[in-house]
């Protein structure tokens, strides 16, 4: 009794630290194992960024200084939620306290977007200027996580699925370029400048298409088709086949132009930076959606160039050159996600040695995607 006592307390330790040791069937133990590893991660990041009471939101000033919130931190950190409940977590109650948290910074009870920054003053989050304005890559987001969390939960108690839609309608509306059809930075672009900048891993294809059928419009679609466009352009500027942070988008026919370094946001505007690290995670997401052969494609030909790098490091330039010699999650993470998605294996196991065991506690754009991604 207490040699089959002592055997279940180790089992359920192993468990509890995302591995499982199976004595006769390999690969259901093998896939129950990084399951339970990422929901770990996930308890271990929710542990370290979360912060809010009734009203839950994801930190990003990484423990220093006035605690700050972005809405590209709520839609990660929705979406990394409703994940971590399809992956057996009980985290519905977690989930609509971060729905409440967006609902209250709202751009206005009409425009259903999120204000993209919020700062603790006074003991409360609140937005002042500029910060009211939105950043479409969270509304996309949070749009997406709301479709999965009416899937996940239904919508008799809380109506995910209207909110889901009227964010979705105030996104097409507000954050696309009528003429481009391609995703803005926010609602605040309105002239033709503002309007051509394009954040190139904000061309989520697979949400493009999901929010076409969620909602029936057709004007998804269209922008789905012209985000295509842009990706299949992107991917054949350069031999590497990797996409800038940023790049000026004009016309029906989408014509490209490059940026000049600090004209949008950072020195690596028209490198591989701290928005573009993402795009290897957005392609292989799409792909997992709906197994586009233009996504395949340029998603193959990123992984090539990743691939005879021994490791990955953080920023290159579109030529390839390693801008930087050190490591950095949130550049791992992404690649790390689209080899498993595309499975290769060598890359995969190469990409997971770099990625670290526990979160990052001082480091939420690294943490919080090696954990989206990872629920995944």
């Amino acid at each position: 009794m207490r040699k089959h006592q002592w055997l279940s307390y180790l089992l359920g330790t192993l468990l509890v630290g995302g591995l499982v040791w199976g004595l006769t069937n390999v690969q259901p133990v093998t896939a129950q194992a990084k399951t339970s590893q990422a929901v770990t991660q996930y308890q271990q990041w929710r542990k370290t960024y979360v912060g809010g009471k009734t009203q839950k939101y994801v930190k990003s000033n990484n423990g220093q200084g006035t605690t700050t919130a972005l809405s590209e931190g709520q839609g990660y950190g929705m979406l990394a939620t409703v994940l971590a409940a399809k992956k057996g977590a009980k985290t519905h109650a977690i989930f609509n306290q971060m729905y409440k948290y967006y609902r209250a910074h709202r751009v206005s009870s009409k425009t259903p977007l999120m204000q993209w920054q919020q700062t603790k003053r006074a003991g409360k989050m609140t937005s002042v200027g500029s910060q009211r304005n939105s950043a479409t890559d969270g509304d996309l987001d949070i749009a997406y996580a709301l479709i999965l969390a009416d899937k996940q939960w239904g919508s008799k108690h809380t109506n995910y699925r209207a909110a889901a839609k009227k964010l979705i309608k105030a996104i097409k509306q507000k954050e696309i370029n009528h003429t481009t059809y391609l995703p803005t930075m926010g609602n605040w672009a309105t002239n033709s400048y503002d309007l051509s900048k394009l954040r190139t891993s904000d061309l989520m294809t697979g949400y493009f298409k999901t929010f076409a059928k969620y909602t029936h419009d057709k004007t998804w679609t269209k922008v789905a088709k012209r985000s295509q466009t842009a990706v299949k352009k992107l991917s054949a500027r350069h031999r590497t086949g990797l996409f800038p942070d940023f790049i000026l988008a004009t016309g029906a026919s989408i014509k490209l132009k490059a940026v000049k370094p600090y004209s949008i946001e950072s020195a690596t505007d028209n490198q591989v930076g701290y928005n573009a690290n993402r795009v290897p995670w957005r392609l292989a997401q799409t792909y997992k959606l709906s197994k586009n052969k233009t996504t395949k494609k340029a998603l193959l030909k990123q992984l090539k160039f990743f691939n005879k790098k021994s490791k990955v490091t953080a920023v290159y330039t579109l030529g390839g050159k390693a801008v930087n010699h050190y490591e950095n999650t949130a550049f791992t993470a992404p690649v790390h996600f689209a080899a498993k998605t595309m499975k290769q294996n060598a890359l995969k196991k190469r990409t997971a040695k770099q990625l670290p065991k526990t979160i990052e506690k001082h480091n939420y754009y690294s943490a919080t995607l090696q954990v989206v991604t990872g629920l995944q």
